[in-house]
């Protein structure tokens, strides 16, 4: 039986929502996730996870204490564990994240936002 393939519309457009990430693959002890953003999100940080953050469609700022990173379609950025960051999109995005399993999206914050276990897309 040949291997399953995840079509990235088709499962986006599973889902409006936004800020709520959705599992759909993992490897090894990484989940792949998708999420759709709009608006501004919280800032935070992860004590132990690296974040990878893939632009699948749309444009967001990754906003940094250094300075802001703009993303777009085809471009990602990584962000390493300890680093406090801040997701903005004006309009919405979709963005594919690879990160540890288990990972809280708010990381060291607990708010409205916070997605404690994250559905399954299958």
């Amino acid at each position: 039986m040949p291997l399953p393939k995840v079509n990235l519309a088709e499962k986006f457009a599973a889902f409006s929502d936004h800020w709520h990430p959705r599992i759909v693959g993992e490897v090894q002890d990484m989940q792949v996730k998708l999420v759709k953003f709009q608006g501004e999100f919280v800032w935070h940080h992860h004590e132990h996870e690296d974040e990878l953050f893939l632009v699948v469609s749309g444009q967001f700022t990754m906003r940094l204490r250094d300075g802001d990173v703009v993303l777009t379609a085809g471009e990602f950025i990584i962000i390493p564990r300890g680093v406090e960051h801040c997701p903005v999109a004006a309009e919405e995005v979709q963005v594919l994240l690879f990160e540890p399993a288990g990972t809280l999206n708010t990381g060291n914050v607990r708010d409205a936002k916070t997605v404690a276990a994250p559905p399954r897309l299958v």
